[in-house]
């Protein structure tokens, strides 16, 4: 069953609404011609079931089930959409009642890849080589027009969507305008706004037209909280909303930003540090198939006594997988009695691949790797094991395996794999983490932290690690996993709608 054919007016409301670019199921055709569903993953998943579990959101024979509100992403999502009239069957999506949105592929292409992701993320992320880039011209305007057309067809479906007074939950940079134009449309409801990313400080920020960034804050600031991972971002956003509109920043006791005053509101900050899902990474990372990957990746690191250095990332440019891959070979060069010893194991799966620069970089990481296996690999030894083929049985065995966990992101919101990796290892990892990671907020006292930027001392702290006492080593990943698992995904997601 592919869809429910269902007259708006048949539809109940919903008490609570979620919305964000990726939902939580997608459709793909098969070679008979028929659409399939696959479900999706994550924290909002798990989040979003607790809600029906502790009923939060009202019992299903009321229909106040919460609503996902989410883009069609693919061609089998479009035709989906299409056939659902309103909202998916929830034969296909794990129980979940799914609007599915099929903006149009030339706006959403615009706006997802034009600004959310070659504009937005690489301001929040620091990302741009400002001599050359960015460059603000009639091409951006027509891009940020097609960024203004998605968040208003996601206000306009929540608008529909939302019950009196509902609660609505609205995910990350993508719909940063939707809490705006939704308290337009619908003054009654609450509206939080949650932020994945960092957020970039003022000077950065003001790198964009004024008159954008003036509308990106206006947008959260239309919600009645705005939600971060870190104090961090939190303060960032609330010094971008002093410096650019000249808003009211109210300090709670400890002197933190705790909500911003503009125009006759309050946006209440919030910060809420996702945390990894401890009993599911747990038993997943037992079953037959990572059992199989991990005597795969054994054979490959060649014997029981090498050490392991794992990292797993997307080739996404602010994981610095190229200086993290420099550092290995200052490792190699400084520290010869290593050579033989030690296996960097880089899960670096594609990213954005429609997007040349970063196809560009995964084809620097791939060479890089390359390189350092020709300069330093002998015949019974390969320094670098890499693999570019997602593969989530692989990631945890990594993870299992890992004596060093080098997680070294430019800058990162929050980083889950840091918090992911202590949660599952077999015999203890010592986390080798970038400052600038959102991570470092909670794990820094038991990582050995690093500047991201500075190879010597990332190849240092690797040296450190892998000389690290097993007792030691085992002591530090049980408090790392201790702190890495404080708010897993369905509490993160409960406590932000009960703030609301």
């Amino acid at each position: 069953m592919v869809a429910e054919h269902v007259h708006p007016a048949s539809v109940a409301a919903a008490p609570v609404v979620v919305a964000s670019n990726r939902g939580p199921v997608s459709y793909r055709r098969r070679e008979d011609g028929s659409l399939v569903a696959g479900r999706g993953g994550g924290g909002l998943v798990s989040g979003l079931s607790s809600i029906r579990r502790e009923g939060d959101g009202g019992s299903e024979g009321e229909g106040g089930a919460a609503v996902w509100v989410c883009a069609a992403l693919g061609e089998g999502d479009r035709e989906a959409a299409r056939a659902a009239g309103r909202r998916l069957s929830t034969d296909d999506t794990g129980g979940h009642h799914v609007r599915m949105l099929d903006i149009p592929p030339d706006t959403f292409a615009a706006a997802y890849n034009g600004i959310a992701n070659s504009v937005l993320w690489f301001v929040h992320h620091m990302l741009y080589q400002t001599p050359l880039e960015p460059v603000f011209d009639q091409h951006f305007r027509a891009q940020w027009a097609a960024y203004e057309e998605y968040d208003t067809a996601f206000a306009d479906a929540i608008a529909e969507e939302a019950a009196q007074g509902a609660a609505v939950l609205v995910q990350d940079y993508h719909l940063a305008l939707v809490p705006g134009l939704l308290r337009a449309r619908r003054p009654d409801l609450r509206i939080g706004h949650f932020s994945h990313t960092p957020w970039a400080p003022p000077d950065y920020f003001r790198m964009l037209p004024d008159d954008v960034a003036g509308q990106l804050l206006r947008g959260v600031l239309g919600g009645d909280r705005a939600g971060f991972l870190t104090l961090r971002w939190a303060e960032a956003f609330a010094a971008c909303c002093a410096d650019v509109l000249g808003a009211e920043v109210v300090r709670d006791g400890e002197g933190r930003a705790a909500e911003v005053r503009f125009e006759g509101r309050t946006t209440r900050l919030g910060v809420h540090g996702l945390g990894a899902d401890a009993d599911f990474l747990r038993e997943r990372a037992h079953r037959a198939d990572v059992e199989e990957r991990m005597a795969a990746l054994r054979a490959q690191i060649g014997g029981p006594d090498r050490k392991t250095i794992v990292r797993v990332d997307r080739t996404e440019l602010s994981k610095n997988i190229v200086r993290g891959l420099y550092a290995y070979r200052r490792l190699l060069e400084e520290h010869p009695q290593w050579r033989g010893r030690v296996v960097h194991v880089a899960f670096a799966y594609p990213s954005r691949q429609d997007l040349a620069v970063y196809r560009d970089y995964t084809a620097e990481v791939e060479r890089v790797a390359r390189e350092i296996n020709a300069e330093f690999g002998t015949e019974g030894w390969e320094p670098v094991a890499l693999h570019v083929k997602d593969d989530f049985a692989r990631s945890l065995a990594a993870y299992r395996l890992a004596d060093v966990a080098l997680v070294n992101p430019i800058r990162d919101g929050m980083n889950l794999v840091a918090k992911e990796v202590p949660v599952v290892s077999d015999h203890g990892c010592v986390l080798v983490l970038s400052r600038e990671a959102g991570a470092a907020a909670e794990l820094g006292d038991e990582a050995i932290t690093v500047n991201p930027y500075d190879v010597e001392a990332t190849a240092r702290a690797l040296h450190l690690a892998l000389l690290m006492d097993p007792g030691e080593r085992a002591e530090r990943t049980k408090r790392l996993a201790a702190a890495a698992t404080a708010l897993p995904p369905a509490r993160w997601f409960t406590d932000q709608l009960r703030a609301l």
